[in-house]
């Protein structure tokens, strides 16, 4: 079983700055994907960013050039550094994992960007 602790959410001006970062616990052996998804108020659930265990990275479209996904496999910790945070960047994110067998989810952390 895989706990998933995700930290660094909270309440920015645009053009801010958040970190967010998820750390895993638990049995496993290490995993293929670490990532991070958001979902905002009535709208689906969406990929923000993944990376490999060899350090391959895929980015929404909206993220690109804003964000950076980054991982530590031996904290087995993923981080999500935001820049230049804009108002439609309003989400709950969730960090996500697989093991190659399954995915697991984080509880979520709340990002609200100000206008």
């Amino acid at each position: 079983q895989v706990q998933l602790v995700e930290s660094g959410g909270g309440l920015v001006q645009a053009g801010g700055s958040l970190r967010l970062s998820c750390a895993a616990s638990g049995s496993f052996f290490g995993f293929n994907f670490m990532g991070w998804y958001r979902q905002a108020p009535g709208k689906q659930r969406q990929l923000v960013a993944r990376i490999t265990s060899s350090g391959t990275t895929n980015y929404a479209d909206s993220a690109k050039g804003r964000f950076t996904i980054s991982r530590d496999n031996a904290k087995n910790t993923v981080y999500l550094q935001m820049n230049t945070l804009k108002p439609e960047d309003t989400a709950v994110y969730y960090c996500y994992v697989n093991n190659w067998t399954r995915d697991y989810w984080g509880q979520g952390t709340q990002v609200t960007v100000s206008s």
